[in-house]
């Protein structure tokens, strides 16, 4: 690994990699755990939009905050949520993040920096601007990063805490993961501009458009905006234009899509793929290498699947607790 031409470091190449693979991996079992009929409640898979995660992620410590969507495990495992937690969690068991409480949908560990999953869109927006309000008045140079979807960006908390935002100056990211879709409605059907970077020059806000499978753009464009709020620069706006390899939801019959849009995304547009020939050809690692690291994964999610189905599920005295802050 001694020819490196990337701003990276060859072992952060790798735990990018790592991260990336272990959230494909992740939810690819999901898919197939969940049509067994043993997992409760919906689920959203990010599958095929992990180098937005983790390009972003990588500029993040357990100081930052982030809140996330309903499709929100990626968003986890790339700030350092367990996995063996998350799984439990899915699962709804006692040994979970949330012990069992969230689910897929509602899955956190505030000692991530991790504030939750969220399943009413937009509802991530205001909370990371109190987040990031905080971080000003500890002085710890925090920054607040939220994740909405394109159908989310319509929602009027999310404009109203771009306004806020940049109405006090606050350190916070709005991160638009426009993946076509607002559930099955087109994004060209349902949004009135040609880029939310247009939603930002509104508000006052820098913003850029990238493409969100492309790890290498994300990380740069992330890393620039981060830098620039954790010096007082105020709020920017990334949007990131990645596929879902998945529906909406499992179990969406996804007819909205086009005769081989899937198939299509897979075979040309994987951002595990684009990372692992760009990495390969440059000189900087191995195909061996990578799959070293897949082997690995592979047994982590073997682990945690097994470990979330054998663990005890919450008691009933437990119903109350974790459910009201008591001051």
């Amino acid at each position: 690994m001694s020819n490196n031409p990337f701003p990276l470091s060859s072992e952060d190449l790798m735990r990018a990699y790592r991260t990336m693979r272990t959230i494909r991996d992740f939810e690819e079992r999901l898919h197939v755990e969940f049509a067994k009929g043993d997992i409760p409640g919906f689920v959203h898979l990010y599958a095929g939009e992990e180098a937005c995660a983790t390009g972003i992620m990588m500029h993040l410590t357990d100081i930052d905050r982030i809140a996330s969507t309903h499709r929100g495990h990626g968003h986890c495992i790339a700030k350092g949520v367990d996995v063996h937690e998350m799984m439990a969690e899915i699962y709804g068991k006692a040994t979970g993040s949330c012990r069992g409480k969230g689910g897929s949908m509602h899955i956190a560990d505030l000692s991530k920096g991790m504030m939750g999953a969220n399943g009413i869109l937009g509802a991530g927006a205001p909370l990371i601007c109190g987040a990031a309000l905080a971080s000003r008045f500890r002085g710890d140079r925090g920054v607040g990063i939220t994740f909405f979807g394109d159908g989310a960006a319509n929602q009027g908390t999310v404009l109203e805490s771009m306004n806020l935002a940049a109405a006090w100056n606050l350190p916070v990211i709005f991160v638009v993961e426009n993946n076509g879709y607002a559930e099955s409605t087109s994004v060209e059907y349902a949004t009135a501009v040609d880029s939310y970077v247009d939603r930002a020059s509104g508000f006052g806000m820098p913003g850029v458009t990238v493409d969100g499978m492309d790890f290498f753009a994300v990380h740069e464009a992330a890393g620039e905006m981060i830098a620039r709020a954790r010096d007082g620069g105020g709020p920017a706006l990334l949007e990131c234009n990645v596929a879902r390899f998945f529906g909406h939801f499992e179990g969406d019959a996804q007819t909205y899509k086009a005769k081989g849009e899937n198939d299509y995304n897979r075979e040309n547009r994987d951002c595990l793929k684009i990372f692992r020939d760009r990495v390969c050809d440059a000189g900087a690692a191995t195909r061996h290498d990578f799959a070293l690291i897949d082997l690995e994964v592979a047994s982590l999610i073997d682990a945690a699947v097994i470990s979330a189905k054998n663990a005890a599920l919450p008691q009933a005295r437990e119903l109350l607790t974790d459910v009201y802050v008591a001051y």
